[in-house]
């Protein structure tokens, strides 16, 4: 079986960090997002992928000349203007001629959830496509999909109220299709996957869903990238190569720290992502924040309440940003 993945998307809740960057590149504890996904892919079984692309594909591309990524042979499907998701899907899909069952992923989801486990319940159903399903405390802000005892899908409700909500249990980003959804999607216009075309397979009854408690996160915020990165470290922290801490009183915990990155005396690092590059400056202080490459936090600054510090920026000695983001996002 193939895998489509979604990675067309500008990442715009993740600026500035994204605003060169394609989201799937950022890192998770050192290891590209992109090459987490399809690593998880790998442990499935699952070794063939189409990315559907639109955002910076150079980048991605110049990422992974040989064609493979995390252990995944790729191949690029670049949509000539955004598709949505529908859209992406069957245009990878049509461009890569797959005409048997495939996974669908999101791109920037990162997952343990059993994709072996979720083809076979697809199988047995006879379905024509089968969502991943998982529990999330607050469900308004995803796509809430309420089933019978079949597992067949009684509503695709995309971001009720929370009072509204029927069930806890929202689209996980994982999709077992037929090559027959493709047929239902309209080519050469955008598509929206979970407002248009599931509907559609739910009305014929051709749509299922499976839950489970496996671990899952959305990355698309930069809380949610940043715990991602939390969850990844287990405690621990990791340093790229070539990263300095100085041993005169600095200290650094539960973070990750870029390539090169040098960190000066006196300063702390706390439970942050700072990417390639970054230089920390004596005394200065990140604390749960997000920090670009080749940015400069200067002398006795601090960062710190989910900061988001974009590539290149230098943030002047003294200043204190909280929950800030700099350059703030157009």
């Amino acid at each position: 079986m193939k895998a489509v993945v979604l990675v067309g998307g500008e990442g715009t809740r993740l600026r500035p960090l994204t605003f060169t960057t394609p989201k799937p590149l950022l890192p998770v504890a050192g290891v590209p997002m992109l090459e987490r996904i399809l690593g998880h892919l790998v442990a499935n079984g699952i070794t063939e992928a189409v990315l559907s692309m639109g955002y910076r594909p150079d980048a991605i591309e110049s990422a992974y000349p040989d064609g493979v990524c995390g252990g995944v042979a790729i191949t690029y499907a670049v949509e000539p203007e955004p598709l949505d998701t529908a859209g992406g899907v069957a245009f990878a899909a049509r461009h890569a001629g797959l005409d048997s069952t495939f996974l669908v992923l999101n791109g920037d989801v990162l997952s343990d959830i059993d994709l072996t486990g979720l083809l076979a319940f697809h199988k047995a159903r006879g379905a024509e496509a089968t969502i991943a399903l998982t529990p999330v405390d607050d469900p308004s802000s995803f796509g809430v999909v309420p089933s019978d005892d079949e597992g067949r899908v009684t509503a695709f409700i995309e971001k009720p109220t929370r009072d509204e909500a029927p069930t806890n249990l929202i689209n996980a980003g994982y999709y077992v299709v037929e090559p027959s959804l493709v047929e239902r999607i309209p080519a050469g216009r955008r598509v929206n996957i979970e407002r248009e075309t599931f509907p559609l397979l739910v009305a014929d009854r051709t749509l299922y869903a499976l839950a489970s408690d496996d671990y899952w996160t959305d990355t698309g915020t930069p809380v949610l990238y940043l715990e991602a990165n939390l969850h990844a470290l287990a405690g621990t922290t990791w340093f790229g190569p070539g990263a300095r801490v100085d041993t005169a009183g600095a200290a650094v915990s539960a973070s990750a720290v870029g390539a090169r990155t040098t960190i000066g005396a006196g300063a702390e690092v706390i439970e942050s992502v700072l990417l390639d590059d970054v230089t920390v400056e004596p005394g200065a202080r990140v604390q749960r924040s997000l920090i670009g490459a080749r940015s400069v936090i200067g002398a006795d600054a601090v960062v710190e309440g989910l900061s988001v510090v974009g590539d290149g920026v230098r943030v002047a000695a003294g200043d204190r940003l909280v929950g800030s983001r700099v350059p703030e996002p157009a």
